[in-house]
């Protein structure tokens, strides 16, 4: 953190790390809404937040702020002080009032305020009301301790009223698991959100003091795993993720003009499961599988499912699919389309997620074509046990596109089969 400093004429360049000057410029614009701060330990992302928030909220008589984390009890040591740091620094701090019980900070010449509030006690943000102005500012500190979207769409429904503009602050340090909602939650673009991802080498090296950087260096040369999830934010995984070899990124029409081998792939709902339907491209020679359209919808009925499908597929090729729901795939045949069961059979489970996971050099998925396939391939992960150790299986939950790649993939994989079992039965294997 930057020392405190009491100062009339104050540079943003000495407050604010280079890594956040273009997502200043942004704020300054009001180019978008959500500003999604993710980063590891000492990335001054909270320092950043604050900053705006005071700066913000000085310029505007109506601008009123909320500070959040998920336990309240932590309030006053986090986002508490790091708003009077901000006030510090800023040299304004004869312009704000501090009142610690409960915790508040008005700004004299307006009398807007900042308040804060622990999501442990919803009604507490819901029944939160302001004399004048409107919540311009909202924070979500340690987003990773909330429960999830519901809770943050929840909170922000009661939040976002009478006002034209609003900044919603979201700052967290990536869990390592993929499989965590916000790093999954990044994953969904939006064009009124920025998402940003910074670490500590882009911050001068006197801000964070000089034994910073010499825990952070040990810590890389003895555990660079724990070095890569603590101090550069990244989701390592548990050691547990199955597929290591998906590369997400856009396809292009280009690229999708030249695919010829195409395979389909269809995993019927269950009750309040979806229907998960892919279209792939297959390149055997360099064993790279391309995913870049998708259906994934609950409630779909059979006549609105094949109306969609037909859009992916107007051609009407064969696309396989889940053999134990037989009157779904004879539903469907009746609409005219044309599905096929998979075969299935002992162990096709574990070799088809085999298959993808080892035999694939690269599974290539667009995420926005694609974006719950991207979702449940990043975040797959093993299971362990009560004792800490991996589990045998794979799981079979969040799978509904993999479930649907397998499937649109069997000839191939029972082709590399068959081969496997010819070499071991002539002594090759």
């Amino acid at each position: 953190m930057i020392s405190p400093k009491q100062t009339t004429q104050v540079r943003l360049t000495d407050l604010i790390a280079p890594s956040f000057y273009d997502l200043h410029h942004d704020i300054s614009g009001h180019r978008h809404t959500h500003y999604k701060l993710a980063g590891g330990r000492g990335s001054t992302k909270s320092s950043f937040i604050s900053i705006e928030i005071i700066l913000g909220m000085m310029q505007d008589p109506n601008a009123n702020a909320i500070a959040m984390r998920k336990v309240g009890r932590f309030l006053e040591e986090s986002v508490f002080e790091q708003l009077r740091w901000a006030i510090d620094v800023l040299g304004v701090s004869d312009k704000w009032k501090i009142r610690l019980s409960p915790l508040g900070l008005t700004y004299i010449p307006f009398g807007n305020k900042i308040i804060f509030r622990g999501a442990d006690d919803p009604k507490k943000i819901k029944s939160v009301k302001l004399s004048t102005g409107y919540f311009k500012y909202i924070w979500f500190e340690e987003r990773a301790e909330f429960d999830g979207p519901e809770e943050e769409r929840t909170i922000l429904q009661s939040l976002m009223r009478g006002g034209s503009e609003f900044f919603v602050f979201y700052s967290w340090n990536p869990p390592k698991s993929m499989n965590s909602w916000v790093n999954q939650d990044v994953l969904d673009e939006r064009e009124d959100t920025v998402v940003s991802h910074t670490d500590y080498r882009t911050v001068p090296r006197d801000w964070l003091g000089e034994q910073f950087f010499i825990e952070a260096e040990h810590l890389k040369e003895i555990k660079p795993k724990a070095y890569e999830h603590e101090y550069l934010g990244v989701a390592t995984g548990t050691g547990g993720a199955v597929f290591e070899n998906v590369t997400v990124r856009t396809i292009s029409d280009e690229e999708i003009a030249m695919f010829d081998r195409i395979k389909q792939g269809l995993d019927f709902g269950y009750g309040a499961d979806p229907l998960a339907y892919i279209k792939m491209h297959y390149n055997s020679k360099q064993k790279r599988l391309y995913l870049f359209g998708e259906i994934y919808a609950v409630k779909l009925g059979n006549t609105k499912a094949a109306r969609e499908i037909r859009k992916f597929n107007p051609l009407n090729k064969v696309i396989t699919a889940d053999s134990e729901e037989p009157r779904a795939i004879a539903a469907l045949n009746e609409l005219g389309l044309r599905i096929v069961g998979a075969k299935k059979g002992p162990g096709s489970v574990d070799y088809g997620m085999e298959f993808l996971s080892d035999e694939l050099e690269e599974i290539i998925i667009d995420p926005k074509r694609c974006p719950n396939a991207t979702r449940e391939f990043m975040g797959y992960e093993l299971e362990r046990d009560k004792d800490g150790n991996f589990k045998g299986s794979y799981p079979d939950k969040n799978n509904h596109t993999i479930d649907a790649v397998r499937y649109g993939m069997e000839d191939d994989m029972t082709r590399r089969r068959a081969s496997i079992k010819d070499k071991k039965k002539y002594g090759f294997g």
